[in-house]
Order: structure tokens, then C-alpha cells, then sequence
């Protein structure tokens, strides 16, 4: 085994610095510091290179991580770039928002035995980030292309995933999408904090230049049915994630200035890349000078509330039904909320919003923790007469997404969805019901991480290939 190798006990554990909160409070720029040379290749030689990698095993994309901190500790960045990338179609992405906390670093060996987890996410993010600084990432080079054409609906991180592995094969790809620039999720979702959009751009961008062809503003159903492009590809790819909101279904919930946590981030999101947003102009889906209450404690959740912190919001409190240790956001993320001054209400649960014709108060009922539901975490129960009350301007639902009716959607009443509302599919094929049309990512496993959705994106270009390749067999017998 190399010598650079097996330092955890020598070097502690150090992730990259981070903004002062007075300083990332001012504006919406990513928090952490890029390693420099010498710190990504110090932290990557602290990996035990461990017979039984568990940091692998519990990443979505079973990255081989071991390996590519490896080369990173020992200089040789570029050969850990290609392994990173055969993986992975966006480690740079991953790198920056996975809830490392929960998944690879999570289950780092060395962590378990008390020595600090190998920062992977950091190392992740600054290698491709060099390998994009070094001119190292390429469009994609196309050996032999082929005729056959596969439509994939939404520009999400299982769509592009799916884009790009089916386009290395010489597919001609086009991607469908309801908005105005490619990313979904990446671009209108997660705030420039944790993702600055251009690292978003430059991906889509290269996906151009490979040849994928991108078709903005085009909502299935309204400028064509599912069944159009069916007709005009060999094969449909539909990955819309899931995107409409949880209702908080309580007495008031109908009154103004109570937002679902999507409109919210758009408006922010939009605003950031320099679009016109009325809503955001005029006040409504603003938190300057406003007493702002999120409901939820996921990591839509932690957007929310860090973005109304740089809004400039009067206070943001965050209402959560279980207790922080039972959160199902990142842990990192809930910790950069608090030092940023994001009030938490652990064991607190909304009953009811009060006000004339606007939200005023949210009324509030404590809870306790009972014995584990189906999710394994226990069941938070109301503490009866625990009413408090908290004043409140605003009030962002970030209770989760559901499906909307994509048969509806899509003009397509025979494709079959689960009792959930998510599309239904061969779980071997990843095809639907629909001869030719596959589904992946949320709308099929419901609200889920960008990591897996990128897995799922990889797995259905890989069924799609062997449906083609069978096509096209089945035609050549044919002739």
C-alpha cells in the first residue's frame, strides 16, 4: 500500500474553512472555502483504504472513493478525476450538496472508531473543480452515432444523467422542460449558498456541446402529448421529479402570505440569476423586515430558512414535530442554520394560523415522542393544552412534495401510477406500462436526493440502451 496513505491517526480530521457568518449573512456565495492543494491531498491520505469500504457502499452511485482519495494523495488529480467521473455525471454537484453527514462520511470507517471521518464530500467538490479549472472535462466524442432518438421529459439530475450515458453511446437526445433554463431542481431549488447556479451552467452547457438538444418552455400536454413523442423517438424518458406541495391542512391555512416552500425558493432563485420576479418585487415572496415561520425539517426546510436569513428577514423560526436528533435533513445544514441565527422550535407542531385576511400568528402545540412509527423514528404525540403562540408575517410549507397527476399532465389517462401518485415500473426494466416510455428519479421513487436521482438516471440509460439495441435487432431480422 502506498506510503501517503493511513495518516488518520498522525492528522486529524479539517474541512474546508468557512465564511464568517457576518460575512455570509451579507449575500447568497457558497459558505465553504475551496481546499487548497496541500490540505485536499493531507485530508484524502487520512482514508484507512479499508478492505470493506463502507463509505462506497452507502453512496447511491457506490463511488469508488477509496481509490480516488488515493490518487488525490498522491498528486495524481487527474487519474482521481476519471474515476470520480465514471461514477458519477456530476461529482461536483454531489460534492457540494449531499448530506455527506448521512451516506459516505457517515459510515467512514475511521470515523466509527473515533478519529473524524475522511472529509470525502470536500476532496469530491475540489477535484473536479480542478479538473474543470485544468480543461480537463470535454464535450462528450461520439465514436458512431446511431439513428435512433430517445426524448427524455425534464432537465432534473436524472434527466442529464440519463442524457449524457445515453449520448456516450451516440443516441441523439433531446431533453424536454417546462422552464425557461436546464437544471430543474439544481437551477430553481437549491440555493446559490450551497450551489452556485454556474456550476450548473457549465454542466448543461457541456451537454450542449455534446450534441444534447435542449428544448426549454415545452410543458408535455400543452405543446404535445406523451403520446407525440412517442411517436417522434424511440424511446421516452419521463423524469419531472415531484414537485407539488404537502398541504398543512389546519384551521387558517387559506389565509395570505402562507407559501409553499417551492414559490419561495423560485422567487429567490430568479431573482439571484437576474430574472424579473414580480412576487419577489413587490413584497410577496420577500422576507426583508418580515417575522418568518417555516413548518418542516428537512433540507427543504434549511433552504428556506437560510435564504429568509440573507433576505433579511426580522426573525425565521423553524417548527419541527420531532426532535433535532430525529430531523431528516443534514445535520451540517441544521448546524449552519443555528450559527446563522435561525430560531428552532424542536417538539413543535403548527394546530392552527390566525388573522383577519393575512397570517398573523401560527398557534402552536408541543409534542412528545412515542415508540417508532413505520420510518422506524418515533411518532411525535400532541401534549394536550400546550398551545403557544408565535407572531408570524410569513409561513413557508416545507412539509415535502408529492406527485402532480402526470397522466392528467401528459394527456395520457392510461399510463399507470401508484397508490402514491408516482409513475409505476418495471423495477427491472425501469419501464412503464407504456411500450417504449421508462420513468426514473423522484417521480418514481417520490421526493428523494440528487444522488440518487442521478443513479436512477444512469440505470434507466442503461435499460433504455438494451430496449434499442433490441429494437433495432428485431428490425434488421426484419429486413
Amino acid at each position: 500500500m502506498s506510503d501517503q496513505m493511513l495518516k488518520f491517526v498522525k492528522i486529524g480530521k479539517q474541512t474546508p474553512s468557512k465564511r464568517s457568518v457576518s460575512d455570509r449573512k451579507q449575500d447568497f456565495k457558497e459558505i465553504y472555502d475551496e481546499f487548497i492543494s496541500k490540505k485536499a491531498k493531507e485530508q484524502s491520505s487520512r482514508c484507512s483504504q479499508c478492505g470493506v469500504p463502507f463509505c462506497q457502499v452507502h453512496c447511491p452511485l457506490h463511488n469508488n472513493i477509496p481509490d480516488w482519495l488515493k490518487l488525490t494523495a498522491e498528486g495524481r488529480l487527474q487519474d482521481a478525476h476519471e474515476l470520480a467521473q465514471s461514477t458519477n455525471n456530476m461529482p461536483e454537484i454531489c460534492g457540494r450538496i449531499c448530506p455527506q453527514d448521512r451516506l459516505c462520511e457517515g459510515n467512514c470507517v475511521i470515523e466509527q472508531s473515533g478519529h473524524g471521518t475522511v472529509t470525502i464530500g470536500s476532496v469530491e467538490k475540489y477535484i473536479t473543480d480542478t479538473a474543470w479549472e485544468k480543461g480537463w472535462i470535454k464535450p462528450i466524442k461520439i465514436k458512431k452515432q446511431k439513428d435512433q432518438s430517445v426524448g427524455i421529459i425534464g432537465s432534473g439530475p436524472a434527466g442529464l444523467a440519463c442524457a449524457e450515458e445515453l449520448r456516450k453511446s451516440g443516441f441523439q437526445v433531446t431533453i424536454y422542460d417546462r422552464y425557461d433554463r436546464p437544471g430543474g431542481l439544481l437551477i430553481y431549488g437549491i440555493p446559490n449558498f450551497k450551489l452556485e447556479k454556474f456550476v450548473v451552467e457549465r454542466r448543461t452547457n457541456l451537454l450542449k456541446e455534446s450534441g444534447i438538444k435542449f428544448k426549454q418552455n415545452f410543458e408535455v400536454g400543452r405543446e404535445a402529448t406523451l403520446e407525440d413523442l412517442k411517436n417522434k423517438h424511440d424511446a421516452v424518458l419521463i423524469a419531472t421529479g415531484v414537485y407539488k406541495a404537502r398541504n398543512i391542512d389546519i384551521e387558517g391555512s387559506k389565509l395570505k402570505n402562507i407559501f409553499p416552500a417551492m414559490d419561495f425558493l423560485i422567487a429567490s432563485n430568479r431573482k439571484g440569476l437576474g430574472d424579473k420576479v414580480e412576487l419577489f418585487d413587490n413584497g410577496i415572496l420577500n422576507g426583508e423586515n418580515k417575522k418568518i415561520v417555516v413548518v418542516g425539517g428537512g433540507d427543504t426546510a434549511m433552504d428556506c430558512v437560510r435564504t429568509a436569513v440573507r433576505q433579511k428577514a426580522v426573525s425565521v423560526k423553524c417548527l419541527y414535530r420531532r426532535d433535532r436528533e430525529n430531523m431528516p435533513g443534514s445535520a451540517r445544514e441544521v448546524s449552519n442554520a443555528i450559527e446563522e441565527g435561525v430560531e428552532f422550535f424542536w417538539l413543535s407542531n403548527p394546530k392552527k394560523f390566525l388573522g383577519k385576511d393575512k397570517v398573523e400568528h401560527v398557534e402552536v402545540l408541543k409534542m412528545k415522542l412515542g415508540n417508532p412509527d413505520t420510518s422506524g423514528r418515533k411518532k411525535p404525540i400532541i401534549i394536550e393544552n400546550s398551545e403557544y403562540k408565535l407572531e408570524a408575517d410569513m409561513v413557508i410549507n416545507a412539509l415535502g412534495f408529492d406527485p402532480e397527476n402526470i397522466p392528467k399532465l401528459f394527456n395520457s389517462e392510461n399510463l399507470e401510477v401508484s397508490r402514491w401518485g408516482t409513475i409505476q415500473i418495471d423495477l427491472k426494466t425501469m419501464e412503464t406500462n407504456i411500450k417504449g416510455v421508462f420513468a426514473a428519479g423522484d417521480i418514481v421513487r417520490g421526493a428523494s436526493l440528487v444522488v440518487w436521482a442521478v443513479r436512477d438516471g444512469r440505470d434507466a440509460a442503461v435499460q433504455i440502451e438494451k430496449y434499442l439495441n433490441n429494437s433495432h435487432k428485431k428490425k434488421e431480422q426484419a429486413a
